[in-house]
């Protein structure tokens, strides 16, 4: 698997997440709260978050999206339990998150221990009693304005959209705004 356009081998994937990738590929879990790629989805979200969060270029590998067009890959410059570390990339903040497991701890244990916090499952319940969609595998719910443009987090500045779009839209405004100060007052936002 080549995720880097730029010829750089991708990283190796280890036994247990080709193994999960293999068995769970393309399942959505609890009304599409999380979703597992596709394996033909792997190396274009790898390329994808490459270009968004340059550091992380040719040594992250994609599994999984949440509801909130999150993408959850393995980082294999860093290491959890001998394997790669978990890294949440988030389209709405503009951030990675690191998570201190490996795939399988993140599944055994952060997705069993600490599900609200991994995957805004209250607010997920929260969005579908106000009547919003679970979203398809090329859907999320993104952000109407982002947290970073002061976007607020409430349902109300959710909508169900393409994820690619999602993404796309997210990228472009984090690549813009990646070293603007915090606090700076952002009054448009142009083509360069």
């Amino acid at each position: 698997m080549n995720m880097a356009s730029s010829g750089e081998a991708a990283p190796s994937m280890d036994c247990a997440a080709s193994e999960y990738l293999a068995k769970y590929a393309g399942k959505s879990l609890c009304n599409g709260l999380y979703r597992v790629m596709e394996p033909a989805d792997v190396e274009r979200w790898g390329r994808k978050l490459g270009k968004t969060f340059p550091s992380f270029a040719g040594a992250i590998t994609a599994f999984a999206v949440d509801w909130l067009g999150r993408v959850f890959a393995l980082d294999s410059r860093r290491e959890v339990n001998g394997k790669p570390g978990v890294t949440i990339f988030e389209p709405g903040t503009g951030h990675a998150l690191e998570v201190p497991c490996d795939i399988e701890s993140f599944h055994n244990e952060e997705l069993v221990e600490f599900r609200d916090a991994a995957l805004a499952e209250t607010f997920f319940n929260d969005w579908a009693r106000a009547g919003g969609l679970a979203p398809a595998y090329s859907q999320c719910v993104g952000y109407k304005q982002p947290l970073f443009l002061g976007g607020g987090d409430t349902v109300e500045n959710l909508e169900l959209i393409d994820i690619d779009v999602y993404w796309m839209i997210s990228a472009q405004l984090i690549l813009k705004l990646r070293n603007v100060v915090s606090g700076t007052a952002i009054n448009v936002i142009g083509a360069s």
